[in-house]
């Protein structure tokens, strides 16, 4: 072998093995940001240190501060829990729980949709924030579960805002991202020079259902609604610290409207996802990088031993934590491991880019110069503890070539283990209890981080945040929160005193959390047995066959938390809150007419399995007696909300 040849060995077993393999527990303060005097905005509004953060500064960007105020989730109260799934369809134990990283999913039926969902989180959100309807000027929804192929579910929610019909914003659509574009539109409404002063709602409900089959236990629903201002405990503080991947994608679709489920073809959806998150991980990384002063190619590289901790590069253990977008956990879990292999992929390019630089250096140099490259000159952390490392053969393949990898999925998974705890398991927690909910998956794991981390009193200032949002299609961004203390001097709450002054107040991270109080809530719900989730789809895909009008066959009454929206089974005496339905048995099943024109059709649902739990017994007793459902014939189901 030539001296070259010997010198681009050393680089590719000495720099891969030692420190594209090494992954450092990097301390919070790598996440605080150095003041920019350079940057836009009044460096006053900037600020300096934090109260309680220990000396943390104020990130660059314009001092305005954008960012979330507030936050409220809504779940139905019935769930399923997986394990008893796993048994009632007949698969090997532990293949949801442990194959999909799921503990339970919530089960809605066809009394509740992302209408009643949207009404319900909206509501919730503007009574604990104690929000004036009027002080709301923008307020966008965003969902793929659509009731209404051309009204938004924007205006359904205007009924909120009686005497406000000043408010911007509609309804947006996608694959689980309709809920990411809708809060980068009022992040940009509320930055810009046309914002009133006023605050921003955005909203993101859905409904996931699936066909039996393997899919079948990633179903879910839930709904989050944001409150958004400047001045925020969570800010989006650098607008430039984002990055979207867009691409024409058939992975994930609903081409028939009667229907419900979507057409999925699962592993293209997978490689979808993983693309869409190299294309975004690598050009936020770069974004960050710039923001934060990072070096260059050439100096700065964190593989260097020694480096300036603010010139470190952005990587997997860059954010003291992460979001990502959870159709299932195990998803989250594989693809930030993904993370730390994109880490070591782009180390090793950067070494070899440097080797190549000074073998050209080289033919200048004396031989003890380039015995001295030949030895094992190229920079390595002389500290690195003893980790599982990654093969060579994996960092040098074409990244598509890697997605269904088994040995570098397990190696993967070694290397983030550690990392993955202290950095996601929070944000996991909710969504491994409710299942998927599309639009609002992603904001989930924002309340989930919130409650715990924020609810011990860990999501301090200065602290940062990478959010990963994905939306089959395939759109998908990735930006950077930063946690901060505002001041209350600076912070507008909306609406005017008595003596015709705008009204100041100042949120927290801690005021969110104990808003949330989400694990109490959960814990709260109702556990239903598995066959139910069947009765509730089977209940939904009749409605969608049938269209309206309609009665809602699914029992929820009695099923529903204090406050909720959803649907009557009786007739317009149902109209505003639920004491009008309080006749109506807990348990009992009415099954719905279906109306096309001036035929009226009417059909026995089907149950396709015993009963295994002693909940569904009123239900499928009562199914299975009726074969006809003698409803009086009313209009459109009317919406309630229950006491």
């Amino acid at each position: 072998m030539t001296t070259t040849g010997h010198a681009q060995a050393a680089v590719a077993v000495g720099a891969v093995a030692g420190a594209l393999a090494y992954r450092r527990s990097r301390s919070s303060s790598l996440s605080r940001r150095r003041k920019d005097p350079s940057a836009d905005g009044d460096a006053g509004d900037r600020g300096g240190n934090q109260g309680g953060s220990g000396g943390a500064v104020e990130p660059r960007g314009n001092g305005k501060h954008v960012g979330i105020l507030g936050l409220e989730a809504y779940f139905p109260r019935a769930y399923v829990s997986q394990s008893k799934l796993e048994e009632h369809s007949g698969v090997s134990p532990g293949r949801y729980v442990l194959g999909l990283g799921q503990d339970a999913l919530a089960v809605v039926g066809d009394g509740e949709d992302v209408n009643s969902m949207a009404l319900t989180v909206t509501r919730s959100l503007l009574e604990k924030y104690e929000i004036d309807p009027d002080d709301v000027g923008r307020l966008e929804v965003g969902t793929e579960t659509l009731v209404d192929k051309s009204k938004s579910t924007k205006t359904v929610l205007m009924d909120l805002f009686p005497a406000n019909p000043d408010v911007e914003g509609a309804t947006v659509v996608n694959a689980c991202y309709g809920g990411t574009a809708a809060l980068l539109n009022a992040f940009h409404w509320v930055e810009s020079d046309g914002w009133d002063g006023r605050y921003a709602i955005v909203v993101a409900a859905d409904v996931a259902a699936y066909a039996r089959g393997p899919a079948r236990p990633t179903c879910g629903a839930g709904a989050v609604a944001i409150l958004i201002g400047r001045d925020a405990p969570l800010a989006f503080s650098d607008p430039r610290e984002r990055a979207t991947h867009a691409e024409n994608a058939h992975d994930f679709f609903k081409p028939d409207p009667s229907v419900e489920y979507p057409t999925v073809d699962g592993a293209l959806s997978q490689a979808c996802y993983y693309r869409a998150l190299e294309g975004c991980y690598a050009r936020f990384c770069d974004r960050v990088d710039r923001s934060d002063g990072a070096g260059t190619d050439e100096e700065g590289d964190d593989a260097g031993a020694g480096a300036d901790e603010k010139k470190r590069r952005f990587d997997a253990d860059g954010a003291d934590y992460f979001v990502f977008h959870a159709p299932y956990n195990k998803l989250v879990q594989k693809s930030y491991g993904r993370l730390h292999f994109l880490d070591a992929r782009r180390r090793r390019a950067r070494a070899l880019a440097r080797k190549d630089s000074e073998e050209k250096k080289d033919d200048d140099r004396d031989e003890g110069a380039k015995g001295r490259v030949e030895d094992g000159g190229a920079p390595q952390p002389q500290s690195a503890p003893p980790v599982p490392a990654i093969a060579e053969e994996h960092l040098s393949k074409p990244l598509s070539e890697t997605y269904a990898d088994k040995s570098l999925e397990a190696a993967l998974k070694a290397v983030s283990k550690a990392s993955y705890a202290r950095r996601l398991s929070d944000a996991n927690a909710a969504s491994k209890l409710v299942g998927n909910t599309y639009a609002a998956s992603v904001f989930f794991g924002l309340c989930s981080l919130v409650d715990r981390a924020g609810g011990r009193g860990e999501l301090t200032p200065g602290k940062t945040i990478a959010v990963f949002s994905y939306g089959s299609g395939a759109l998908a961004t990735m930006y950077r929160l930063h946690v901060r203390d505002p001041s209350a001097s600076s912070s507008f709450g909306g609406g005017v005193d008595g003596a015709g002054r705008r009204r100041r107040r100042a949120f927290a991270v801690e005021e969110m959390a104990k808003k949330l109080d989400l694990a109490a809530r959960l814990a709260a719900r109702e556990e239903v047995g598995p066959g139910e989730l069947d009765l509730a789809l089977e209940a939904r895909a009749r409605l969608h066959r049938g269209g309206a009008p309609y009665s809602p066959a699914y029992p929820n009454v009695g099923r529903m938390f204090p406050g909720e929206f959803g649907f009557c089974a009786t007739s317009r005496a149902c109209l505003g809150r639920s004491d009008a339905c309080r006749n109506v048995p807990r348990g009992s099943l009415r099954l719905y007419e279906m109306r096309c024109s001036t035929d009226v059709a009417s059909k026995e649902l089907t149950i396709s399995s015993e009963p295994t739990h002693e909940s569904e017994l009123p239900v499928l007793e009562y199914a299975k007696r009726t074969s006809l459902a003698k409803l009086p014939a009313s209009g459109p189901a009317d919406m309630f909300q229950s006491s």
